[in-house]
């Protein structure tokens, strides 16, 4: 069965994954963007964002490459998609990466309030799903075609998966920041409890790189 991954999830050295106030002007909250330094100037972002060829390569940008690895669907929170809050006051908003997202598969986004499937350039197909999470992860595992599912943001979307047990495997990326308010992505949650380990970790200048995965039971 096809895995549902967290990857290159970035928190702070006091847990952090979002700063405080997500708008427009700071999708990640206030401070936030300072947690995705390690990412940023490797050769991966750079060629999915549209920066050409170059960036950087060694284990930030193996790690970076390894999250889009054998993707058959995302799932992300509606705070991911975008800022608007309450029900849609119309679908002029199309999500922050312009007219070919990053993505390239279909997206499951979970929302409370209803909308129609948005189609977008390079294979990417935004479902908003209203009935919980674990229909969109059926829904995702469905579209996938048996490749692995990865879990976006925000940090409220992760914490629900988490505590059910769902998600596979998580690779975080400690940055080497204090935030002090926002979104605490761990807090509360007793991982040991829930079967997860580390398997593996590795520091670089910029982050440091953990993967968490859950043993399997029954």
């Amino acid at each position: 069965m096809s895995k549902l991954r967290v990857s290159s999830f970035s928190v702070s050295i006091d847990g952090l994954g979002a700063g405080p106030g997500q708008t427009l002007d700071q999708p990640l909250g206030v401070g936030g963007m300072s947690l995705h330094g390690w990412v940023f100037g490797t050769r991966t972002f750079q060629e999915m964002h549209g920066g050409g060829a170059g960036g950087t390569t060694g284990p930030d940008d193996d790690f970076a490459a390894r999250g889009f690895q054998n993707i058959g669907a995302w799932i992300m929170g509606r705070n991911m998609f975008g800022p608007i809050r309450g029900p849609w006051p119309d679908h002029a908003w199309e999500g922050w990466w312009g007219p070919n997202p990053p993505y390239h598969t279909p997206v499951f986004v979970l929302t409370n309030h209803p909308r129609p499937p948005l189609v977008m350039e390079g294979g990417t197909t935004f479902h908003f799903v209203t009935d919980g999470i674990r229909a969109a992860l059926e829904r995702a595992r469905g579209a996938a075609g048996g490749k692995d599912i990865r879990l976006g943001g925000g940090v409220s979307t992760i914490r629900q998966y988490l505590t059910e047990g769902l998600v596979d495997e998580v690779h975080l990326a400690i940055a080497p920041v204090l935030l002090g308010a926002g979104e605490n992505l761990l807090g509360g949650l007793d991982l040991v409890k829930l079967g997860y380990s580390c398997t593996e970790h590795q520091t670089t200048p910029n982050a440091m790189h953990v993967v968490l995965a859950r043993a399997k039971t029954g």
